[in-house]
């Protein structure tokens, strides 16, 4: 499911989301279907192994894999905002239109005040997967 086969390339795709050397990143949600190859761009561009939904460490982002039918989506956010840091940023990775397990965006619109979170774009993160950035609101509340 990786959106080319050109690491550099990938790494550029990843960066344009703004993702940065240093950067602890973690993931939730990971099964075999997610994009492996954006995955590895990841890892490539921060320097460092993607850090499991069971670490302990502060995140600077988290990657949030979700899938129609993966549980519900308030409490996956939730999840995936446990350990980031202050003004750090969520990326919920849904599949594209037409895809098995695609996500309405009036579902996500939906859920991330719910779970604290107020979604501040929509990207084509991958071939087959799209991405939403999320934050916390301005005042820091949740």
């Amino acid at each position: 499911m990786g959106a080319t086969t050109d690491p550099a390339a990938d790494t550029a795709a990843v960066a344009k989301l703004g993702f940065k050397p240093g950067q602890l990143v973690q993931e939730f949600g990971w099964d075999e279907g997610v994009d492996e190859d954006f995955r590895a761009a990841v890892e490539q561009l921060v320097g460092s192994e993607l850090l499991d939904e069971d670490a302990d460490d502060v995140a600077d982002v988290a990657l949030c894999w979700y899938r129609d039918g993966d549980g519900d989506l308030v409490d996956a956010l939730v999840d995936a905002g446990t350990n980031l840091a202050e003004g750090g940023v969520i990326w919920l990775l849904t599949p594209k239109k037409g895809r098995p397990g695609y996500v309405d965006a009036g579902d996500i619109d939906e859920s991330a005040p719910t779970a604290g979170l107020h979604a501040t774009s929509s990207v084509s993160a991958s071939a087959n997967w799209a991405g939403t950035r999320m934050t916390t609101p301005k005042n820091g509340r949740r």
